[in-house]
């Protein structure tokens, strides 16, 4: 085992311990589930007043800034050449392709729909990590994805009375290949947490991911009177950016690096249900009964894998 002064291990490493039970990982992780869950809904009413490219640039681009000057401030970092390409070349997939097919596909279908779909992620990260040799997953570590699945299986059942909002075959379609260009980011970047401080993983991911995306964006951003745009979709931008990008990110990194690729993914398997219940608050969408055993459900795969 690395001692807390070993030079390859990143610089926010040593003050950080794993945890086999409860930790302050899984309470950020279950933060990371609400600002994600309630993003779902943010960005389904910004790309309603707006366009979807422009939207997202915008978000992107402010993400960008953000974890630039994290990254200048920090005095300490263990990074090579290769670490610099690489960690470029995995944002264009998990912040460029992924960002670019959740955004539109939310614009496409209901923000509930698509927190469900998107739940599909675990169980990609889980087989896929555990073929490419990054982690070993056990009998319960298996059990409790299966029973987060059973539980996202509930809540696609009870879908069906949504008082708002048509889901679409096409923005479904786009989710689930988000959902898996969000797996094979998180099993190949499992790597690099451990030796690559968390604000250099968020930077450096999310400019490889701005590149191509602001690339493709730049005409819509060009052709948006932003003097127009209201304060509340200011807000719903800096949210989206600041919030579901740069806060959520750090914990979700963190999480990969304490926990690993599947149990972190598993608690991503909640935000259905923060999304169904920010849609009743917000849309008047009543959950059926159906969708509240597939909660507890979830919650309860969360609990079978982390304990």
């Amino acid at each position: 085992m690395s001692s807390p002064l070993d030079p390859t291990l990143a610089p926010d490493r040593a003050t950080v311990a794993a945890r086999p039970g409860v930790s302050l990982t899984d309470a950020l992780l279950l933060i990371t589930s609400v600002l994600w869950g309630v993003n779902y809904t943010v960005v389904k009413y910004g790309t309603e007043v707006m366009s979807a490219l422009s939207y997202n640039g915008a978000r992107i681009a402010l993400a960008t800034v953000a974890f630039i000057l994290l990254a200048l401030r920090q005095r300490e970092r263990n990074l090579t050449r290769r670490d610099v390409l690489v960690l470029l070349a995995l944002g264009v997939l998990g912040n460029g392709v992924y960002q670019f097919l959740f955004a539109e596909g939310v614009a496409h279908t209901r923000a509930g729909s698509a927190a469900i779909v998107l739940a599909a992620a675990p169980a990609f990260i889980a087989l896929l990590g555990r073929a490419m040799g990054v982690e070993r997953v056990g009998a319960r570590g298996f059990a409790g994805v299966a029973l987060s699945i059973a539980g996202i299986a509930l809540v696609v059942l009870g879908s069906g009375g949504q008082a708002t909002g048509q889901s679409t075959l096409y923005g479904n379609l786009l989710i689930l290949l988000g959902a898996m260009c969000w797996a094979v980011f998180t099993v190949l970047l499992k790597p690099y947490t451990h030796r690559v401080s968390l604000v250099d993983i968020s930077a450096l991911t999310l400019i490889g991911g701005a590149v191509p995306l602001l690339a493709i964006s730049a005409p819509a951003m060009m052709a948006t009177n932003w003097s127009a745009v209201s304060p509340l979709a200011w807000g719903a931008i800096a949210y989206s950016g600041l919030g579901s990008l740069v806060l959520a990110y750090l914990f979700w990194y963190r999480g990969v690096r304490m926990l690993g690729p599947t149990r972190t993914a598993i608690f991503s398997n909640m935000q259905p249900v923060v999304a169904l219940l920010v849609s009743w608050a917000l849309l008047g969408e009543i959950p059926t009964i159906w969708q509240g055993l597939g909660a507890a459900t979830i919650i309860a795969g969360v609990i079978l894998t982390r304990t």
